[in-house]
């Protein structure tokens, strides 16, 4: 705080327009000194050596400086979000492996949030210690001269502690537990338990994953509920009592042909938004992952066998990245890497990150808080550019390449590294993964050997066939260019290798009415000036076009006129797709892809399109899912138990006389006993709940008890979302309607669980029923 300016009001209006004109010349930062009612942002903490005239007293200034290391402090204790210049550091000694880092090689990774270091604050300057992360155990960290002003001060050093699952511990080490307003119990954080407690050999050689045998076995104790259900009744019997409340008995003639039990599949269709095909005119399906799928890892080593040996030999990355082996087991799509610190982050519906790993090491509870959570006056989005979702299959190989270079800069072994960021070496994975869908890496092998790579579906010739005999128009929208989509689509329509005369035929292009190649997908669906050219199927050249306008020259039906000359093309816009379409709304068309982001949400926020989305791991996340429903229902049924005993709780405090009584302290010391005996097997239940599902990340569509980022998505954004575009097929038919189930809120759920539950309507009695069946009075004793 400094004190105003009390030399009138013309001096005020001067200093107001000299402070908007620095303003203007610099960037904002976190920074901020307050003048006369306004406030200043300053660049970098460097500019707190140059502050504005009201600010140079050395007493002003100290406190200033005290308290912006104290934030820093309290806000990051590493170097995750510390941003400085070299010159603010005069003198450093920093230790890292026995080596000395130089200064400009610190500051240029401590600028952009280096986590591979981790820092300590005192009020005598904004670092004190830089110290790189790897060892953990053991290490005490080094203090850091800053100039001779602050020679004479010690810096202090306290122990880096590592958190028990081999994180970061930070401050007081791993017995310390930084409390977050969301944090209301342990059990709700089961993914941070994993990180925290590494799974025994015993336990993670079976974890479920791709496909394996889950390693729980259903509790033989707790059987579903099957009472309802009579197999020699009609539907089971299970819609009697509803028909003959209605007046519907004995009129419904298809009734004794249903199963006794509804027939659950991945291979069904789920829907979040009702959609009715009969108001579909044209459905359209990205090809990669959509209607292709490819078996992992095999396609995916294409990918990161080829990128680790664009990193060495054209980039000059260490030789030892050669030795890098892929495993995709390690990672599940909706998960979010931020490549300014190297971490891979889980969050829920509500932004909130549940659990994190920097590499492959797990981030502890309380970094994980400073870094993500605990922030003023600003939530993080987790939409800025280095944030990258894990939206598709294919970003698996960035996820662990990158992985594998954060754990091999953090060790400190290759001086190459150190002059690197995170968010540059991220960068330059991306680059080089791209380029092996572009150079021919990946798509010449899978043209030599397509039945290696590529999954054969014999559902897919008559899903297609289906859609266009009801009078749909089907389309192919895809990224990838026309050699390698002739393989793809030749393979799927053939269930094998073809040879070069039937390949150049494409008898597959009889199942679409459009299809478009090198679509620059999501581009496709936002820029509407992107050119379109033919592509002649013959040998793949590109011929111009006039696209829209040519199709309104040709008159009446011209777009029919202009397929006529033939219906394969490469890129182009939407525009030009609905004009060939001849749809009028963007809901006449249904899209399905795999991309959470390219296909579906840009499709569905844009243009208005309906989507569905393809998630393969639905396959295994059901499967699991119904083996342990009865871990499930023990879990949802003591969370039941422990909000009961809560709001005993409140009652017992507010009918009591005396709340501070011995009697009522009595009381609630036994509810506190028993909600901790309760809350203690509720933890281990669903740690070993999410291990089921993945032993780092746990269920793919749930963190903690929330619903993830990734299944909010899929929720908000995708109509109907299904294992394989195949299942289509199986409802084809153009009257079909997809159904969503009624959705519930918080008060809605518990009135329809009404075997648990009673409404009670008057307040006063609201305020006894809290009480067990009037035999307990506000203190716990007997009446």
């Amino acid at each position: 705080r400094t004190r105003h300016n009390k030399q009138g009001q013309k001096s005020k209006i001067i200093k107001s327009i000299h402070t908007r004109k620095r303003e203007k010349k610099s960037k904002p930062h976190q920074f901020k000194f307050e003048e006369g009612g306004r406030l200043l942002r300053r660049k970098t903490p460097q500019a707190a050596m140059n502050p504005p005239p009201l600010l140079r007293s050395k007493a002003a200034l100290a406190i200033i400086m005290a308290a912006a290391a104290a934030a820093s402090t309290a806000l990051s204790c590493s170097a995750f979000s510390s941003s400085f210049s070299s010159s603010s550091v005069r003198r450093a000694v920093v230790v890292r492996s026995g080596r000395r880092i130089s200064r400009n090689s610190m500051a240029r990774n401590l600028a952009v949030s280096d986590p591979g270091s981790i820092l300590t604050t005192s009020t005598s300057s904004f670092v004190d210690v830089v110290r790189r992360s790897r060892p953990l155990a053991g290490l005490r960290l080094r203090g850091v001269v800053r100039g001779p002003s602050s020679s004479s001060m010690s810096s202090s050093s306290s122990p880096l502690r590592p958190s028990p699952g081999g994180g970061f511990g930070i401050g007081s080490g791993s017995g310390s537990r930084l409390f977050s307003t969301y944090d209301v119990d342990e059990d709700a954080e089961s993914e941070q338990l994993l990180a925290d407690r590494p799974l025994s050999s015993a336990e993670a050689e079976p974890a479920a994953t791709n496909g394996d045998e889950s390693p729980f076995v259903v509790d033989s104790d707790l059987d579903l509920d099957t009472a309802d259900v009579d197999a020699s009744l009609p539907a089971g019997g299970r819609y009697d009592a509803l028909l003959s409340s209605v007046g519907l008995s004995d009129r419904l003639s298809q009734l004794n042909n249903l199963p006794s039990k509804r027939p659950l599949s991945p291979n069904d269709v789920f829907c979040n938004r009702e959609l009715n095909l009969n108001g579909i005119k044209a459905i359209g399906f990205d090809m990669d992952y959509t209607l292709a799928q490819y078996h992992q890892p095999a396609f995916d080593k294409l990918a990161f066998d080829g990128a680790k040996e664009k990193l060495v030999m054209a980039l000059g990355y260490p030789k030892e990245v050669l030795e890098f082996e892929y495993d995709h087991t390690f990672w599940v799509r909706g998960l979010i890497i931020d490549t300014r610190r190297g971490n891979f982050l889980k969050i829920d519906r509500h932004k909130y990150v549940r659990v994190a790993y920097h590499g492959f090491n797990p981030i502890s509870s309380t970094t994980r808080k400073h870094l993500y959570n605990r922030m003023f006056n600003k939530v993080p989005s987790f939409t800025e550019r280095h944030f990258v979702n894990m939206d598709t299959l294919f970003q698996l190989v960035d996820a662990h390449l990158f992985a594998l270079l954060v754990a091999m800069k953090d060790e400190g072994e290759h001086d190459f590294l150190d002059e690197k960021t995170y968010e540059e070496i991220y960068r330059q994975v991306r680059e080089c993964v791209d380029l092996c869908h572009r150079d021919g890496v990946i798509k010449d092998e899978v043209a030599r050997n397509p039945e290696k790579y590529i999954v054969p579906d014999p559902g897919f010739v008559p899903m297609l066939k289906g859609f266009r005999d009801s009078g749909m128009k089907v389309f192919l929208l895809t990224n990838s260019y026309w050699e390698y989509t002739s393989v793809v689509m030749n393979f799927l329509l053939h269930g094998e290798k073809v040879d070069p005369d039937l390949r150049s035929s494409n008898e597959w292009l009889d199942l679409v009415d459009i299809a478009i190649v090198g679509s620059c997908n999501p581009a496709y669906l936002r820029d509407p000036y992107l050119n379109l050219f033919r592509v002649r199927p013959e040998d793949g050249s590109l011929l111009n076009t006039d696209g829209l306008f040519e199709i309104e020259a040709l008159g009446t039906n011209g777009a029919e006129k202009f397929l006529s000359d033939g219906k394969t093309f490469q890129g182009g816009n939407w525009n030009h797709l609905t004009a060939m379409l001849d749809v009028e709304a963007g809901e006449e068309i249904l899209y399905v892809g795999d991309h959470l982001y390219a296909d579906v949400l840009r499709s569905k926020r844009t243009l208005g399109w309906r989507s569905c989305f393809i998630v393969p791991e639905i396959v295994e996340e059901m499967r699991v899912f119904r083996e342990n429903l009865p871990l499930r229902r023990k879990i949802t049924d003591l969370r039941k138990l422990r909000d009961e005993l809560s709001l005993y709780g409140d009652a017992v405090r507010r009918n009591a006389d005396d709340p501070n009584s011995d009697e009522v302290r009595a009381v609630l010391r036994q509810i506190d006993d028993d909600d901790a005996e309760v809350k203690g097997v509720l933890t281990q239940l669903a740690e070993r709940y999410h291990a089921a599902f993945h032993p780092v990340w746990g269920q793919m569509f749930h963190a903690g008890y929330q619903d993830s980022r990734f299944a909010y998505f899929v929720q908000n954004y995708a109509c109907v979302y299904t294992s394989k575009a195949s299942n289509l097929g199986y409802a084809s038919a153009a009257s079909r309607s997809f159904r969503t189930r009624g959705e519930l809120l918080p008060h809605d759920s518990l009135l329809a669980d009404y075997r648990n539950s009673e409404f009670v309507y008057d307040e006063d009695e609201w305020l006894t029923q809290h009480h067990r069946d009037g035999d307990g009075d506000s203190d716990g004793t007997a009446e």
